[in-house]
């Protein structure tokens, strides 16, 4: 059990119910640079499986094949049915569990001709200040996975070589815990869409996930 010991946490991005509270989601927060909605709905494929429902189907995946190698998970949230929490309280949900390393999952909204997954990586923000080293080595981790497990390719689009620095998201500016955000796919292309919201893909996803962590903390142990 290789994660025997160890805490992960999971951000499954949005949630279902979004879509219908716009006055909680609305509500502005600050993210640890700017002023932000406490939360979004998320983009959509163009038959309208949404991003939320894909975000918590890896998430489940994830924590199942975490959960059989030893960790203890901590989600940001338990259902795709439910509003927020803002993406603060999901920051300091990680944070409070003392973490040992946490990813956030999403899918992206990009140019309809845009192909690819993104790493996000924080970028010095104070609070995060201690972690952004570790969240650069994880987020190279989850690119090599990403690429050896996956058939998704680097995006196209955002970045380069699938990695890009970002400092207008509270997830990653307000972490105390190695963290980065992934963009599993473009979801308005079709090629990425038809990836994105199957079962077995979404699997291939988490597993590349759980072989990035185990490669993470490996390192972290050995030094």
């Amino acid at each position: 059990m290789p994660l025997a010991g160890k805490i992960v946490g999971i951000d499954p991005g949005h949630n279902g119910g979004n879509f219908h509270d716009p006055v909680y989601i609305d509500q502005q927060i600050w993210n640890g640079r700017e002023v932000e909605n406490c939360d979004t709905t998320g983009t959509a494929t163009a038959s309208g499986y949404t991003e939320a429902r894909f975000n918590f189907s890896v998430a489940r995946y994830l924590r199942t094949d975490l959960v059989a190698d030893g960790a203890r998970v901590v989600m940001t949230r338990h259902n795709d049915n439910g509003v927020g929490p803002c993406v603060t309280t999901r920051a300091e949900i990680i944070n409070r569990a003392h973490a040992d390393v946490a990813i956030d999952i999403h899918a992206d909204g990009g140019p309809v001709s845009g192909r690819g997954f993104a790493v996000l990586e924080p970028i010095a923000d104070g609070p995060n200040r201690q972690v952004i080293r570790a969240s650069l080595r994880f987020g190279a981790d989850v690119r090599a996975a990403l690429l050896k497990y996956t058939s998704m390719p680097e995006s196209d689009y955002d970045g380069r070589d699938g990695l890009t620095l970002r400092d207008d998201l509270a997830g990653l500016n307000l972490t105390t815990v190695p963290k980065v955000l992934v963009e599993c796919g473009n979801m308005p292309n079709a090629t990425d869409a038809k990836l994105l919201t199957t079962p077995r893909f979404q699997r291939q996803l988490a597993r590349a996930f759980t072989a990035a962590i185990i490669a993470f903390l490996a390192h972290r142990q050995r030094r």
